[in-house]
């Protein structure tokens, strides 16, 4: 994988060359991971950001904490990293501005993502200097996964499904929600493990899945993003799994749900699931290179339609290094999709209070068509 990185860094580089850009700053996780190989350091969310520093015709250069010096050093291919400390005259803002060098016309960093303390940083210490983004260039770059992207989404893919097997096999009357999520957790991670070595690179790879698991049941199933809890499932209950947060690896990562029935189902609770399971096939059969992002959109919508119901849900959205990516398979997105692509595929409808139904999958999209990443049962689950 740093082989690949290197060589998307070296693209970039001709992209800024050839639109007359002379430094792009990264600071967003995935952007780093994409272009550089690592991840995993400790980042803003303590006031610690790392950066990468990134110009047409020179090595490109890292900034994180001094702490992570040693472990970011080993992760990545850049030769040129630098340490920052919390005190003193080796502060981040210091060593950025020595990095910068000379006060460039203009600041390509990534606009969305980019955290608080460095936004004031920028405006204070090159004011008047327009701040652009990059955003554009770096995720038109990331909407065409290569061979070796593939496979390792391939692996999460595999991953994903031995977390929903043992999310499956957890449903029983009584138990508690929290279990489930244990099970899933402990499965995914063994799975991880399996497709890892201790030497090189992914040595530093951690396979442990984590996150806090989106998951819900009765009729809490309307509320889409509830967490585990300490309730107990009770015989019939619709029980609903999403991995979007948890289906990931080598920063990879993917979306995938499923929802389960506890040992039965209401006909209108069937009703419902098997109307997001067709408005997600409808979208799928869809899906090829040519068509547009939100064709595949309406394809669901209509069949959400036929059977009586509405959704504001998009239908799906780009998948990679970050949880979401373009283009998005929702309404007013007209991006004509290309082999290679990736995307989460979902179904969901929700009736406030009452119940929801949810299916989701990850695809690569081919030339006449699609093929999974993703694979476990489409069809109504019981325990």
């Amino acid at each position: 994988m740093l082989d690949e990185a290197r060589l998307r860094a070296l693209a970039l580089q001709d992209r800024l060359r050839s639109e007359g850009i002379e430094l792009a700053i990264f600071t967003d996780e995935s952007s780093i991971a994409y272009l550089a190989g690592f991840w995993g350091y400790l980042s803003v969310e303590f006031g610690r950001p790392t950066f990468l520093l990134v110009r047409p015709d020179e090595e490109p250069t890292v900034i994180t904490p001094l702490m992570e010096h040693e472990m970011v050093s080993k992760m990545t291919w850049v030769q040129d990293v630098r340490g920052w400390e919390d005190s003193g005259a080796n502060r981040w803002e210091n060593v950025l501005r020595v990095a910068v060098g000379k006060r460039p016309e203009s600041l390509w960093v990534e606009s969305n993502f980019i955290p608080a303390i460095v936004r004031n940083f920028l405006d204070e210490e090159f004011e008047g200097i327009p701040l652009k983004n990059i955003s554009r260039i770096l995720g038109e770059m990331r909407m065409i996964k290569s061979a070796a992207e593939i496979e390792v989404m391939r692996q999460a893919g595999q991953i994903a499904g031995a977390m929903m097997a043992a999310a499956h096999q957890s449903l029983e009357v009584g138990a508690p929600e929290y279990e489930s999520a244990l099970a899933v957790m402990a499965a995914g991670t063994r799975k991880a493990a399996g497709f890892l070595t201790a030497k090189g690179w992914e040595a530093f790879v951690s396979p442990l899945i984590h996150n806090l698991q989106i998951m819900q049941s009765g009729a809490d199933t309307s509320m889409v993003h509830r967490r585990s809890s300490t309730k107990l499932l009770a015989k019939g209950d619709p029980v609903y799994f999403c991995f979007c947060n948890m289906a990931q690896f080598k920063q990879y990562k993917l979306g995938f749900d499923r929802m389960f029935f506890v040992k039965e189902a209401t006909d209108e609770a069937v009703k419902v699931q098997q109307a997001a399971i067709d408005a997600q096939q409808a979208a799928l059969r869809s899906i090829r290179a040519g068509v547009t992002a939100e064709s595949v959109a309406q394809a669901a919508n209509d069949c959400y339609a036929g059977a009586g119901y509405t959704t504001g849900y998009r239908t799906g959205r780009s998948i990679g290094v970050a949880y979401l990516e373009a283009p998005e398979l929702k309404a007013g997105d007209k991006t004509i999709l290309r082999p290679g692509m990736t995307f989460a595929v979902d179904g969901g409808i929700s009736l406030d209070g009452r119940l929801g139904g949810r299916i989701g999958d990850s695809i690569v999209v081919t030339e006449t068509g699609f093929e999974y990443l993703t694979d476990y049962p489409r069809k109504i689950l019981y325990s």
